[in-house]
């Protein structure tokens, strides 16, 4: 019998606890066309923690800029669900200095990917943020390279599959909400995933609120697909770092997901726990 939701919580804390030990010494790189130049530059870098901290780990939130009601509603919701999880956040919009440290990334939903990133002319994009790009670009970067983990929700998906050598698909009708509707679907995750360990892998409701994605034609080849509903990919993850995972569905609006899928924040910042020495 399939492992329920229920289980998954523990079962991800027992495998964060085992990977810790097989750790490497020196930092890693992890986007793919960067690993043999990043290998010598992070050598020098300290060994990770092999133990749990006992302060809260800083999670580097990538936002949009709050310039409206509903935005600065999203940025409080995005704040709310890492805090509930034992986080000390660290926001951060277009424009903000970037943090001089931090244990984990997590980059949140927003604005459309720059199709120039992946080769592509703007064929259903809508609003672009050039400089959002280039910041969670640059923070992406620094994480991967340290591998520190990262979560990625909704255009944070997207942004990881990109930034792994993917593409998008640039408009998906139907996926969306219009007004106050919420559009919900099920997804389970694949047994032995990372992803299956923190959810499980029954299958459970999540809410769909994009109109790009992802499929097996522009799926990085770096990546794993690990939870599909159709043709769709819904979540992604790297089997080359300890923590490296993007779900297409936003967790933090609780009200319209099962709580089993709400657990990736809990999971990020108990693998952030594990940390590089300060």
């Amino acid at each position: 019998m399939a492992p329920s939701a229920s289980s998954g919580s523990s079962a991800f804390r027992s495998s964060i606890a085992s990977r810790a030990q097989d750790l490497p010494d020196a930092s890693r790189s992890c986007i793919p066309a960067a690993r043999a130049a990043s290998s010598s530059s992070f050598s020098s870098q300290r060994p990770l923690a092999r133990s749990l901290v006992s302060v809260k780990p800083r999670i580097a939130l990538t936002l949009s800029l709050s310039d409206s009601t509903a935005r600065k509603a999203s940025r409080r919701r995005y704040i709310d669900a890492l805090e509930r999880a034992g986080a000390d956040v660290i926001p951060i919009e277009p424009g903000d200095p970037l943090p001089a440290a931090f244990d984990a990334l997590c980059l949140a939903g927003g604005e459309d990917v720059d199709p120039d990133r992946y080769g592509q002319s703007n064929e259903g994009c809508e609003r672009i943020d050039p400089e959002r790009d280039a910041l969670e670009f640059q923070l992406l970067d620094r994480a991967l390279s340290q591998d520190l983990p990262v979560l990625g929700i909704c255009r944070g998906f997207q942004v990881l599959n990109v930034a792994f050598g993917g593409g998008l698909i640039q408009d998906l009708p139907g996926h969306r909400p219009a007004g106050d509707e919420v559009v919900t679907h099920e997804i389970a995750a694949d047994p032995g995933s990372l992803l299956g360990r923190i959810v499980g892998t029954q299958p459970h409701l999540v809410n769909s609120r994009h109109h790009q994605g992802v499929n097996d034609g522009t799926l990085a080849t770096a990546l794993l697909a690990t939870a599909r509903v159709g043709e769709l990919v819904e979540a992604v993850e790297s089997a080359d770092h300890r923590f490296v995972l993007g779900v297409q569905w936003h967790p933090e609006r609780t009200d319209e997901v099962a709580p089993a899928a709400t657990r990736v924040f809990t999971a990020l910042v108990e693998a952030a726990a594990l940390i590089p020495t300060r």
